[in-house]
């Protein structure tokens, strides 16, 4: 296959999925700060069922909420719910770029876990991407740095969370991918809207409180969409590297907008865990075209 091709096509949505999803996190850390945590998770998700679900019901039709394989879907959509409470909570503490960067330790945790869940056993680059992502964590969370405190912890779990998210994913062979993204969004949507009639509500919101909100969930719907639209037209090996620069939209935005750059340390750990990714991706990709 000539990768030239479907890269010049995948590139460009997976690019703008990135700028959405970086949008989406300086967006939710701002909100936290002024609303409860339950309010914005919650306007994510449902704000990413209006957008995603007459997407999926243009491209698959009326029948495309079905799926073979429900209690999966279930499950994979609860640990991103799960993934996305605990990131969000994190922002209120913590810095952007080095929040999104352990986050980044997904596919990491994803190689420890893939033999307990998928039954794989992972080789030996694996192993060592895996505990260079790890040293490159210690570097960001290690003792007076932005990152050494308590909410450092949602940052692992919601590594952890997403890291089943995507092996639970890699089960769903038979479904569509825009079932699936309907999927992701449903689950959320249903278990906080269901709580919506117990939490407390602030008893009015700004005109810009109401914009950002919005805006997330719009945000949450347009990358998810851009994503799918990306592997659909390219193999994830070949686009896995280039979500890394999502980071550096990530970093923008943290000095832009809340006024934090990472130190020298900081940024040496977060280069290091972007390398243990790309280098993964790079060296497997080799060998799958050596092995053809």
């Amino acid at each position: 296959m000539d990768t030239d091709h479907p890269l010049r096509h995948a590139l460009p949505p997976l690019l703008f999925a990135g700028v959405c999803f970086a949008t989406l996190d300086a967006t939710a850390k701002y909100l936290v700060v002024e609303h409860t945590l339950f309010v914005v998770v919650w306007a994510r998700y449902a704000g990413q069922m209006l957008v995603v679900t007459p997407i999926a019901w243009h491209q698959r039709g009326h029948g495309f909420w079905r799926t073979k394989h429900l209690r999966m879907q279930l499950a994979r959509s609860l640990c991103l719910v799960i993934a996305t409470m605990c990131f969000f909570g994190s922002l209120r503490f913590l810095p952007l770029a080095e929040a999104t960067a352990i986050t980044f330790l997904a596919p990491m945790f994803a190689i420890v876990l893939s033999k307990a869940v998928l039954g794989e056993v992972p080789t030996m680059s694996r192993w060592i991407s895996a505990i260079a992502g790890f040293i490159g964590i210690l570097l960001l969370a290690r003792p007076g740095s932005a990152v050494f405190q308590p909410a450092a912890a949602l940052l692992v779990l919601a590594a952890i969370s997403n890291a089943m998210y995507q092996l639970l994913t890699r089960k769903l062979p038979n479904d569509t991918p825009h079932t699936t993204l309907f999927y992701s969004g449903l689950v959320g949507t249903v278990a906080l809207s269901a709580m919506v009639p117990f939490t407390p509500f602030p008893v009015s919101f700004s005109y810009t409180d109401v914009f950002f909100l919005v805006l997330l969930g719009t945000l949450a719907g347009l990358g998810h969409g851009m994503l799918i639209g990306a592997f659909v037209r390219a193999p994830a090996s070949l686009l896995a590297p280039f979500m890394y620069i999502q980071m550096l939209w990530a970093t923008l935005y943290g000095y832009l907008v809340f006024g934090h750059l990472p130190d020298k340390v900081s940024a040496l750990g977060m280069a290091i865990i972007v390398a243990s990714g790309v280098g993964l991706v790079v060296h497997e990709r080799r060998l799958r075209g050596s092995a053809g």
